[in-house]
């Protein structure tokens, strides 16, 4: 398993130079005369990435998609449409459209009929200014099968809903609301989910001495209008970071993420959206604290997706 964290690991960054070395135009690709040249903040392509596949009981297959949007300033918008389709089209709509800054692994995924598990599904973007950039999701590739076991201290993803007791999502594959949430723009809402780790991790570990927290963090997957965040008074306020999440580079969370400490309860967030639409509000939950679980081997964070109807 660990080989297989090792390995999938390789392959997200593999991924990333084979797209800046396939993908990119010749024109686009950066110049090897001068290697030490820094790269510049903006005006740079949002990349598509594919992360894996998921291999379902049904025999059904579930393609994992990423994205590195290299602009370190800005987030990027590509509606849906042309410039940021699936094909074939019948998979198409569940991809985001707005792209936050740096990369991001396992945004959403596809998931194909068992009479469709040996063909590919690619995932297209042009953004503003640059060439089009495309990546296959596909089974059957060395490395590139993805599972949901627990990892080798025990970590495994989140369980998440949106209603005490319903459905639960447990996994980067995500689930969908139910139903859809209509509120007025500029008009604050709570968004909130129930959450619990079920992780069995050894109690005579030192590292364990702890609980794991879990972390919670809102995104704006799809939508015409910005999503500005407030925290809610419930929420925790943050600890300290740890010294793995320093190695890390993680950051004190901002208002658009909470913390569960221990590694249960509900999490909330005020969000108000700018302009009436359809939105996508992405819910991604986390166990990354442990020391087995991080977005580099594919474990361990459940997505969940709300529909929003904001009206004038």
């Amino acid at each position: 398993m660990w080989n297989h964290c090792k390995t999938m690991y390789g392959l997200a960054l593999g991924t990333i130079m084979a797209l800046s070395a396939n993908s990119m135009p010749a024109q686009a690709q950066p110049s090897v005369s001068n290697p030490l040249s820094l790269r510049p903040p903006v005006g740079l392509p949002v990349v598509p990435i594919f992360e894996g596949a998921y291999e379902n009981e049904d025999g059904s297959v579930s393609y994992s998609f990423g994205y590195l949007n290299r602009n370190t300033q800005e987030p990027i918008t590509i509606p849906l449409g042309t410039n940021n389709r699936i094909e074939p089209a019948q998979f198409d709509g569940m991809q985001p459209t707005f792209f936050e800054t740096t990369r991001h692994t396992g945004v959403f995924t596809v998931t194909v009929p068992a009479s469709m598990r040996d063909g590919e599904v690619w995932w297209y973007i042009k953004t503003d200014g640059h060439e089009e950039l495309k990546v296959p999701g596909r089974r059957a590739r060395l490395g590139y099968t993805l599972d949901t076991k627990p990892r080798p201290a025990g970590s495994i993803a989140p369980l998440a809903s949106f209603t005490p007791g319903g459905p639960q999502g447990n996994n980067p594959m995500g689930m969908m609301a139910a139903n859809t949430l209509s509120v007025k723009a500029g008009v604050p809402v709570t968004l909130t989910v129930h959450t619990e780790d079920p992780s069995v991790r050894d109690p005579k570990d030192p590292r364990n001495e702890k609980p794991i927290p879990l972390r919670i963090s809102w995104h704006k997957h799809q939508g015409p209008g910005m999503v500005s965040y407030e925290q809610h008074p419930s929420s925790e306020d943050p600890a300290p970071l740890t010294e793995l999440q320093i190695r890390r580079g993680q950051s004190l969370p901002g208002a658009e993420q909470t913390v569960l400490t221990p590694g249960r309860g509900s999490a909330n967030v005020i969000a108000t959206f700018s302009e009436p639409g359809d939105y996508i509000i992405r819910t991604m939950i986390d166990n990354w604290d442990a020391t087995d679980s991080s977005e580099a081997d594919q474990c361990c964070w459940t997505n969940l997706y709300q529909k929003v109807n904001v009206t004038p």
